[in-house]
């Protein structure tokens, strides 16, 4: 039986997970975006060491470490440092989706899982269990939500990054943790490979640009 202050806790953490999504969807400056993910990430592990106080799981505990050196740490970095270099510091362009009508949508998203979620596994709405469920689920489609209302590539990429987060949030409460820790790795390293593509192509790529220039690379190769 887990602490009460604990169970609280973890709610209170699960809000503010969802709040930091909405600001992703909305926010135009980089810097910003950079910096609200690399909370979303910090709030996660919090979310990893209660869970560690309370069921003394290792791995609850090597995952808090991992989200906070990679999700945190390196991976902002690595995208402020090159906002930097290339003086790309807002993304205003939105596609199909306004910020308003991207967070209405998103609203109903969660409301649609909560209710499906609620039938599906028939616990209480309290159960920790199901709250980590919806909000993880409801975390991995914001993130779908960003990478389709966005041009940017990079900022599609934090959308890939949210999803992830949303994954592994949703793997937290319902799979086993050594699978957990073996998909953080296999993700992180997805991630990272896209990241690393994204920027090489330039950080203020569109989608049709990052195209246009595959296919010149893929030209380029047949040669």
């Amino acid at each position: 039986m887990m602490n009460p202050i604990s169970i609280i806790l973890i709610k209170v953490l699960f809000v503010f997970i969802l709040g930091t999504a909405a600001l992703i969807i909305m926010q135009k400056s980089l810097r910003s975006l950079f910096s609200i993910y690399a909370i979303q990430s910090l709030l996660m592990a919090f979310v990893s060491l209660v869970l560690f106080k309370e069921t003394g799981s290792f791995v609850l505990l090597a995952l808090a470490v991992l989200t906070v050196v990679t999700k945190v740490i390196i991976i902002p970095y690595m995208l402020n440092r090159v906002r930097k270099d290339s003086g790309i510091h807002h993304d205003a362009e939105f596609r199909y989706l306004t910020p308003v009508s991207a967070i209405i949508i998103g609203m109903a998203l969660i409301f649609v899982i909560y209710s499906s979620f609620l039938r599906v596994f028939q616990l209480s709405q309290d159960n920790l269990f199901f709250l980590g469920s919806v909000i993880g689920v409801s975390l991995a489609m914001l993130g779908m939500l960003v990478i389709f209302s966005r041009k940017k590539i990079v900022t599609k990429a934090v959308g890939y990054l949210m999803m992830e987060n949303g994954v592994l949030l949703f793997g937290v409460f319902i799979a086993e943790l050594p699978f957990i820790i073996e998909l953080f790795i296999i993700v992180d390293l997805v991630i990272f490979i896209l990241l690393a593509a994204v920027l090489s192509m330039g950080i203020d790529s569109t989608e049709e640009d990052l195209t246009r220039k595959l296919n010149n690379l893929t030209k380029w190769f047949k040669q």
